[in-house]
């Protein structure tokens, strides 16, 4: 029987992913075999010794310390694409609010007191101050061109807008979903300097924070509009308020609130709504409770933030999951270890990614406590697991 501590209210769509005659699953339970978290910060939580793996429902990781994870063997999986239709939706809808002038100008109309004709006087005489423009020939340049960044571009060219994109470490996989009308920019900078929105769908990392800045804004057109529906931080807010004081830009539309925002007459504040939908909470539970489960039952790994991408179908009477440091012969030693212990080794692979590496191997026969005890005391290793057959 697995147990799994839920952090948070987790969609029951993800959580009967999780069959009951396997599974316990409670917000408080000792000795956790997996961790189900959606914005839960765990950054000062204790974490059990018993913790395999953590699974963000969600993209970003920030509120879980993955370092420390890895250096502790526990794989952190997340859910990138699963919320990429809410978040394309609130994109679009950023873009028409801000083209169209919709909250101030229904911030106006709600306003208005007095009897009705006088609101359809005050209506006609104000409308003048909300004259919009339309997305049709105007350019969009999407930063990041993920699961999210794609469905961005996509929608975009749909409503006949000019999209460029940037992104030096796109997938295969994605470039073959973006439409081939997005044209491709060779840098921030020259991205930038082209387009009319902007809309960021990148992680907040070092090289990625306050990605806009006082300089980059001085190099796009006047009257831009800037979108982030991806982190705080990647958009340098008193820089963009400077920019809008002064014209530069035209309107900035985030998910992420502050009092230096959220007062401002150009600025549109949404209250981190990118993946609120009810669809969206469903697709990154299911997702992220399937992955875990491959994990803890068969040691595949798909979608993780630390581990490296492992998929092999069961082949022997029991398999055994190492996590170890990515040095030089560690790989001889699990085998050699197998060997004294008398295991033929009916299937292996072996990948790394950073500073882990993991291996699956598939044996001939059931594995004696003695050899899981050896390869968990070799140096390097930092988890080990026995996978039994069905």
């Amino acid at each position: 029987m697995y147990k799994i501590l839920t952090l948070n209210n987790i969609s029951v769509a993800g959580l009967e992913r999780l069959p009951r005659d396997r599974y316990e699953v409670a917000s408080e339970i000792q000795h956790p075999d997996a961790i189900l978290v959606r914005s839960h910060n765990m950054h000062d939580m204790d974490i059990p010794d018993s913790v395999k793996a953590i699974g963000r429902a969600g993209a970003g990781v920030n509120n879980i310390p993955v370092d420390k994870m890895s250096r502790r063997g526990i794989a952190v999986f997340n859910a990138p694409g699963a919320n990429a239709n809410a978040v394309k939706e609130l994109v679009v809808a950023g873009m028409l609010l801000a083209a169209r002038n919709i909250c101030q100008a229904w911030d106006y109309t709600r306003r208005i007191e007095g009897d009705d004709q006088k609101l359809h006087k005050q209506v006609e005489a104000g409308k003048k101050q909300y004259v919009g423009f339309e997305l049709p020939g105007r350019t969009l340049g999407v930063v990041g061109l993920g699961a999210i960044g794609v469905q961005v571009a996509n929608a975009a060219t749909a409503l006949g807008m000019k999209v460029i994109g940037y992104d030096p470490d796109i997938t295969v996989q994605s470039a073959w979903k973006m439409s081939s009308d997005v044209e491709q920019a060779t840098g921030i900078d020259d991205l930038l300097s082209q387009v009319d929105f902007v809309s960021f769908h990148v992680p907040l990392v070092e090289g990625t924070r306050h990605l806009i800045n006082a300089e980059r804004l001085r190099l796009m057109r006047d009257g831009v509009v800037v979108l982030n529906f991806a982190r705080q931080g990647i958009v340098d807010d008193e820089a963009v308020v400077e920019a809008l004081d002064s014209g530069k830009v035209y309107a900035y539309v985030c998910d992420f609130p502050s009092n230096r925002l959220k007062g401002h007459e150009r600025v549109i504040t949404l209250p981190h709504l990118g993946a609120s939908t009810r669809e969206a909470e469903d697709n990154c539970a299911i997702m992220v409770a399937e992955q875990v489960r491959d994990y803890l039952e068969d040691g595949n790994v798909h979608n993780s933030v630390n581990f490296p991408e492992v998929q092999m179908r069961r082949n022997g009477a029991a398999r055994i999951a190492v996590v170890n440091a990515n040095v030089p012969n560690m790989l001889g030693q699990i085998s050699t270890t197998l060997a004294e212990s008398g295991l033929n080794i009916v299937d292996m692979i072996n990948k790394s990614r950073g500073d882990i590496a993991y291996t699956l191997v598939d044996v001939d026969q059931d594995v004696p406590a003695a050899c899981l005890d050896r390869l968990a005391a070799t140096e390097g290793v930092l988890a080990v697991r026995l996978l039994q057959g069905d």
